[in-house]
């Protein structure tokens, strides 16, 4: 891939994910696994590629058949895995997940000592960021050293570079120690982001800062004990930086929130029968980046993302079941265009 060409660069984590065959049916009663690959930037990767982007992946794999797994399937997708760092001592990271539609959907993260929270600075430095019309990093590669200095200057690169970054909050609970810390360190990184995508879970827990309230533990994080009201969370990450806030409100589609004060603009979803969540948001991004990439306007791009969305969650993984750009057009035909 020329370095003209390149259109987005997704920096984080990366996954084997072993979902359930048995929908439907309880995880302790579950006799076989399809294996995919998985991890929010990877998904974002492949999702946007299969849109027509030229897409390039920074994430770590082991010395391992997990990561021989992972690449391999980038490599058929067309993913550019040139900048994948193989971390010695270090294993592919990998999900569990059971499918219980349309709400329950209980998944195991394998992350000790997992080689994609190993990418350092070295391996951004090695990277022509400037050379991308955009960046997109997620929280979760934030959760931990050398992986969240490396996520930060990555950012860093991209503002002086004048280069579009996104930011996917991807709050995984069990990741950090608390919700505040997690707060904490999402709102350092905002000063280089220009795009925010999250649920309103995820926005309240990267507003938080514990006022008044004991700092919560992963083991009890829920929407009710992160109080922060939702519009004062939305200021309180757009006073640290960001334009432009993007809300994922399920089947209620997005609502696009922008730091000037302009009104907030609704993207209505698309309504399907549920089979699996997991994996939406991240086609839900792919969407959004590539709109955004073509110049369309914000309600447009999310519109597109949250028909990319709703097509994934009618199929059983991630990466794997990333619409075409054919595929999420003739959605959008049938049901009366973006």
């Amino acid at each position: 891939m020329s370095h003209s060409q390149n259109d987005i660069l997704c920096i984080g984590r990366s996954s084997i994910d072993l979902y359930s065959n048995d929908i439907g049916k309880p995880f302790v009663e579950i006799g076989s696994f399809s294996a995919f690959v998985g991890g929010c930037p990877t998904n974002i990767s492949v999702g946007t590629r299969r849109l027509g982007l030229n897409s390039s992946l920074l994430t770590g794999v082991g010395f391992d058949p997990v990561g021989d797994f992972i690449l391999h399937f980038l490599n058929k997708e067309g993913v550019d895995t040139t900048y994948v760092a193989k971390k010695m001592g270090r294993r592919s990271s990998a999900v569990i997940l059971g499918i219980e539609p349309p709400d329950k959907f209980p998944l195991v993260y394998y992350r000790d000592n997992c080689a994609d929270i190993a990418i350092d600075i070295r391996d951004v430095q090695n990277i022509p960021i400037d050379t991308f019309k955009a960046v997109l990093i997620s929280g979760t590669g934030l959760s931990l050293e050398p992986s969240r200095s490396a996520t930060i200057l990555a950012a860093e690169l991209a503002r002086e570079n004048n280069i579009t970054v996104f930011l996917d909050i991807d709050f995984r609970a069990d990741q950090w120690p608390d919700v505040q810390t997690f707060g904490t360190v999402i709102r350092s990184v905002l000063p280089y982001v220009d795009v925010i995508i999250g649920t309103s879970e995820e926005v309240k827990a990267g507003a938080f800062m514990g006022e008044g309230e004991a700092v919560v533990s992963h083991s009890q994080v829920n929407e009710s004990e992160v109080k922060a009201d939702l519009d004062e969370s939305i200021r309180r990450l757009f006073s640290r930086g960001a334009e432009v806030l993007l809300l994922k409100s399920g089947t209620e589609g997005c609502y696009v929130h922008f730091a000037d004060g302009t009104e907030p603009q609704h993207a209505p979803g698309f309504p399907v029968d549920i089979v699996n969540t997991l994996g939406a948001g991240d086609a839900f991004a792919s969407g959004l980046i590539y709109g955004h990439l073509q110049g369309w306007k914000w309600q447009k791009s999310a519109r597109l993302g949250n028909a990319c969305g709703a097509i994934v969650v009618t199929r059983h993984g991630c990466a794997n079941f990333m619409p075409t750009l054919d595929e999420v057009e003739e959605f959008v035909d049938e049901r009366g265009g973006l």
